[in-house]
């Protein structure tokens, strides 16, 4: 089912953000490319945060992150209470970022992952649902931290 994706990088990542970006299209999605448009050096949270909040303000039903290691971008959208972004580095993580986690964004590290698992990794992200259940509790806690218990 064809979604509208929204995708962001730093300069790092720039060639598999417009790689994946590209392939994206041709399966039929819409892409939102939230930049940057070319390699000059930029600094990754501002690109976090506008694609956290193209996910969260409805922009975008899903989003990509990409920075030389996933890391630091990951670390910028999952600033936003709204989004949920998983730093995944093949398919396993992509799919149970979605079962279990209820993953609106992925990240992943330009310098640490190639094109075909990237496209692997944003397959499974776009294929797999969100199994709820046990996991809904969980996902509510992420979301409103007034849910959380105190561990025992």
């Amino acid at each position: 089912m064809a979604e509208t994706i929204a995708i962001a990088s730093d300069h790092a990542a720039i060639d598999l953000k417009a790689t994946l970006a590209q392939w994206l299209r041709e399966q039929g999605h819409e892409v939102i490319d939230l930049g940057p448009a070319t390699a000059d050096s930029v600094d990754y949270p501002d690109y976090g945060y506008a694609l956290a909040e193209a996910v969260a303000g409805g922009r975008a039903a899903r989003g990509i992150a990409l920075c030389g290691s996933g890391i630091g971008i990951s670390i910028a959208v999952n600033r936003n209470p709204a989004v949920r972004c998983a730093l995944v580095s093949d398919n396993l993580s992509a799919r149970l970022s979605r079962q279990h986690n209820d993953a609106n964004i992925i990240a992943m590290g330009a310098r640490l992952i190639g094109v075909d698992t990237a496209k692997d990794c944003v397959s499974a992200f776009l294929a797999t649902p969100f199994e709820s259940g046990r996991h809904q509790r969980r996902i509510d806690k992420l979301s409103n931290p007034a849910f959380a218990k105190e561990p025992a």
